[in-house]
C-alpha cells in the first residue's frame, strides 16, 4: 500500500514538472529502506511513462518549444550515459552524500529565491 502512495505522490509532482523523481528517490530510500543505486534506477523506470503522459499533455496545450526540447534532449541523453556510468562506479555512501548535497543546494536556492521575491514584492507595495 505504501508503494501506491509513493507512486501517487511522485506522479503528481512529476506531472506538475517539479521533479517528482527527487521525491521518489527520497521516499524509496527513507520509507522503503531501498539502496540508493536501486532507488535511482527505479526512478528512471518510473520516469519514462510519467514523463510521456506529461509531454503529450503539454504538447497538446502548446506549452513545449519543440526545437529547444530536441536540443536539450539530445545533449541530455549524452549526459545520462555519462551519469549512469559514473553512478554505477561510485560507492553508495558517496552517492547518498552527493544526492543530499544536491537536495540542500536546491533548498537553499529556493529559500533565496523566495526571500528575493518577498523583498521585491515589498518594494513594489510602497
Amino acid at each position: 500500500m505504501i508503494e501506491v502512495l509513493i507512486g501517487l505522490i511522485s506522479g503528481v509532482i512529476t506531472g506538475t514538472g517539479m521533479g517528482g523523481g527527487t521525491i521518489l528517490i527520497a521516499l524509496l530510500t527513507l520509507v522503503n529502506s531501498m539502496e540508493q543505486h536501486v532507488a535511482q534506477a527505479t526512478n528512471l523506470v518510473f520516469f519514462i511513462p510519467t514523463s510521456i503522459v506529461a509531454i503529450f499533455m503539454n504538447i497538446k496545450d502548446k506549452k513545449v518549444d519543440l526545437k529547444l526540447a530536441s536540443i536539450i534532449s539530445g545533449v541530455g541523453i549524452i549526459g545520462a550515459i555519462i551519469g549512469a556510468n559514473i553512478s554505477m562506479n561510485v560507492d553508495v555512501t558517496i552517492l547518498k552524500k552527493c544526492f543530499g548535497y544536491f537536495l540542500a543546494i536546491i533548498a537553499i536556492n529556493e529559500i533565496y529565491s523566495m526571500i528575493k521575491q518577498y523583498k521585491n514584492d515589498k518594494k513594489t507595495e510602497h
